[in-house]
């Protein structure tokens, strides 16, 4: 069902400084900050050859991450990204087989402008898991 890796999401409480981090001392590309306030963050894409580093801080009062930074101020790993062909059958699947997908169950945009759902971490070893279609 899951293809490729996406992404890995380290949530920062300071986006600038994190950037630096991977431009100024690994010598990466790193996309222009993209506020996301329908999921409460902003974030920023770390390019890499076969994958991507999402680095992401709360945006906003609410913000979905914001317990979590608090918990981990130095930075964290927050989620891995995984792609599926057809995220509605993914989920399907999914829920049939007892995994619990997080909010409405219903996939919203992300922030490549594809469809993306969150699945429980309790069912996956510990883990947030976020589905992209692609």
């Amino acid at each position: 069902m899951i293809g490729r890796l996406n992404h890995v999401a380290i949530a920062v409480q300071d986006l600038d400084a994190a950037c630096a981090v991977y431009r100024d001392t690994l010598g990466a590309t790193i996309t222009p900050p993209l506020p996301q306030p329908e999921h409460g963050v902003t974030v920023v894409f770390v390019e890499l050859p076969n994958s991507k580093i999402e680095l992401m801080s709360p945006l906003g009062e609410g913000s979905p991450i914001e317990a979590f930074v608090a918990r981990n101020p130095g930075g964290g790993i927050h989620h891995v990204c995984y792609e599926v062909d057809d995220i509605l059958a993914a989920r399907d699947k999914l829920k049939a087989d007892g995994a619990r997908v997080l909010g409405t169950g219903e996939p919203r945009i992300g922030a490549h402008g594809k469809p993306v759902l969150f699945l429980h971490p309790k069912d996956f070893l510990g883990t947030l898991v976020e589905l992209e279609q692609v």
